[in-house]
């Protein structure tokens, strides 16, 4: 895997909204569960975790939104991109939805999960497949292995 050259700036569809990132990922996902689908009306949404230090709102007021404020759903108020996630109780990373950046030449899944509700015929790059969401015993080995994968 390929690392971005940081900082990395994104912003919403319309602009008003601008983010940046300043840290690499720890992790890079492609979520199948329903509710990602239809909050992304596509066949899975893109995520990457970024370490809370290294992301940044530069412009721009997000809302939360979605189906529960615990589940933390940002968007741009004017123009209701899904930018960003921040889940309640785990405020060491941010979820960035990595089609928002400038640059996304460096992205690809390296787990997928909620493969238990994916499309028959949807398919990603990841490296590793959960039915749900990895085991939280997991999460150090793979946070590790994406390292290793991105040096």
């Amino acid at each position: 895997m390929k690392r971005p050259d940081l900082p990395l700036d994104g912003a919403c569809r319309c602009g008003r909204v601008k983010i940046r990132i300043s840290a690499p990922p720890m992790l890079t996902m492609a979520c199948h569960c329903t509710g990602c689908q239809h909050m992304s009306g596509s066949a899975y949404s893109l995520s990457a975790a970024i370490p809370a230090e290294g992301f940044a709102v530069i412009a721009g007021d997000p809302v939360v939104a979605g189906a529960s404020a615990e589940a933390g759903h940002h968007f741009c108020p004017d123009c209701m991109t899904w930018m960003f996630t921040r889940p309640a109780g785990f405020d060491f990373f941010v979820n960035v939805r990595p089609t928002m950046l400038d640059e996304t030449g460096w992205y690809s899944p390296f787990i997928e999960t909620y493969t238990s509700e994916k499309l028959a015929w949807a398919q990603t790059p990841a490296v590793h497949s959960y039915e749900k969401f990895p085991p939280m015993e997991d999460y150090e080995k793979l946070i590790g292995a994406y390292a290793a994968s991105a040096a």
